[in-house]
């Protein structure tokens, strides 16, 4: 018996070729194969969603539109614009999760075809028809799209049954897939954990997620549902005003005959790792002491925290075999991992001489790169990667 899907597919195809001999215009579109169909031919009915996308990290992902892949792939892997590159003889696992379709064509060649360049498309989630899990039976990782199970005539979505749903194409019906869509498994395969070629984890957000009691939703913080609809900005790790929302910061003064006894609490309010993600990620505290004229008195770091005031900066640490500071795709092991665990509170002490002082500011900053990464990025158009966001403040006026 032939498959419902695959009827209304014919169907509506043989109806397109009719039409194709009357207008002249190719039907050529419609029967390639789903993984090729672009997320252009989604905005016509999803315009609301195709911006959110089109301007997400999701769009951008791959190594030609985003600076800091771009800058580790080619360091490591090759140029993106070449067919056949390896990695120690092996397809590059970068593109599996940050080019999905060029990896499903095992292609590395990101300029090939414009789809491979849209990074993880509409398609690219809504095609997937089940998650097999990050681990291997017999060990190790299988990441991104070898992570997941996709369907090839039918897109996929959350809906309970096909009334509710329209997110619907032309040439291929839609399917409900809750199980998939209303949990984490929709984003596991590339946001579970990720080791370099030394074994050393890298990205491990999943796994953070999992040694915790509790809140375990990605979808309710990273896709909220506005107006009935589920947002597809996919805001994370490069929006400050999204990685704002996941710390509290406060401070507490005590004055004793000579000095202020100056603590700043800092809580992680979500269910993984701050920061997570990316590894080179980072948040530091300043403390600051100001006089009656405004001016600073008397400052927590005089450079950088990492350098002069260790215990205020927050980040996973690698390195290589001598104990030095490494790129993760070369680190050889984890020098420290400073970063709050979820839901911790975590206390950072200062005392300092009261005469003067009126007023303490404590400010947290967030960087998407450590200081040694951004000379690599100098020109302007990267300012707003390597510059330092403020995430919290804090103040407090002393009588």
């Amino acid at each position: 018996m032939l498959d419902k899907n695959y009827i209304s597919r014919l169907y509506i195809t043989s109806i397109l070729v009719i039409l194709s001999s009357f207008t002249g215009s190719s039907f050529a579109q419609e029967v390639r194969e789903l993984k090729h169909v672009s997320a252009t031919e989604c905005q016509g009915c999803h315009q609301d969603i195709y911006l959110q996308w089109s301007q997400s990290m999701h769009a951008n992902s791959t190594a030609l539109k985003d600076p800091i892949h771009g800058l580790l792939y080619k360091s490591v892997i090759g140029d993106p614009k070449h067919e056949g590159v390896k990695q120690k003889g092996k397809y590059p696992v970068c593109l599996k999760c940050h080019a999905p379709v060029a990896a499903k064509d095992s292609k590395t060649n990101l300029a090939a075809m414009p789809v491979y360049n849209e990074g993880i498309n509409c398609v690219t989630c809504h095609a997937i028809s089940g998650f097999k899990g990050v681990a291997k039976p017999e060990g190790g990782l299988r990441l991104g799209v070898d992570a997941y199970e996709f369907s090839e005539t039918s897109l996929q979505g959350p809906g309970t049954n096909h009334t509710v749903n329209n997110w619907s194409h032309p040439a291929f019906p839609n399917a409900a897939n809750p199980e998939i869509f209303k949990s984490n498994a929709i984003c596991m395969g590339c946001h579970d954990q990720r080791k370099n070629s030394n074994k050393v984890p890298l990205c491990q957000t999943g796994s953070e997620i999992d040694s915790v009691d509790g809140s375990k939703d990605c979808l309710s913080c990273h896709m909220p549902v506005v107006n009935g609809k589920a947002d597809h900005s996919f805001l994370g790790g490069h929006s400050a005003k999204m990685v704002s929302k996941g710390v509290l910061m406060t401070m507490t003064v005590a004055k004793n005959k000579n000095a202020l006894e100056v603590a700043i609490n800092i809580t992680n309010k979500l269910p993984h790792n701050f920061p997570t993600g990316a590894p080179f990620r980072n948040v530091y505290i300043k403390l600051s002491a100001y006089d009656q004229q405004g001016k600073q008195v008397w400052a927590s770091s005089q450079s950088h925290p990492a350098i002069d005031d260790k215990k205020a900066m927050f980040m996973y640490h690698l390195g290589d075999a001598d104990g030095h500071a490494s790129t993760p795709p070369k680190a050889t092991q984890v020098l420290s991992d400073t970063r709050l665990k979820p839901h911790e509170t975590r206390n950072l002490n200062y005392s300092l001489v009261k005469d003067g002082i009126v007023k303490l500011r404590a400010v947290a900053y967030y960087d998407l790169l450590l200081p040694k990464m951004k000379n690599k990025f100098s020109n302007s158009e990267y300012d707003d990667l390597t510059s330092s966001k403020i995430i919290a403040v804090t103040e407090k006026y002393i009588d």
